[in-house]
């Protein structure tokens, strides 16, 4: 059990993130995910999916735009 508090003690902050502030700063900042997927058969390509994803806040796409808050 004292292993455990003082293995606390030592933890910086950033280690301390929950899950809802990592939420918070995703969604403020934006994330463009991206990927492809290729399904091959003996060296074939078949089948290519490009993946883009962007997640953001509406108000974070705004600010980005160059909207402002109001709309």
């Amino acid at each position: 059990m004292t292993g455990e508090i003082q293995g606390e003690a030592h933890r910086s902050p950033e280690e301390d993130v929950t899950l809802l502030e990592l939420l918070d700063r995703v969604l403020d900042k934006g994330v463009v995910l991206s990927g492809d997927i290729t399904l091959s058969v003996a060296d074939v390509d078949l089948i290519f999916v490009g993946l883009r994803v962007l997640l953001s806040s509406v108000e974070a796409a705004r600010r980005q735009r160059g909207e402002g808050a109001g709309g």
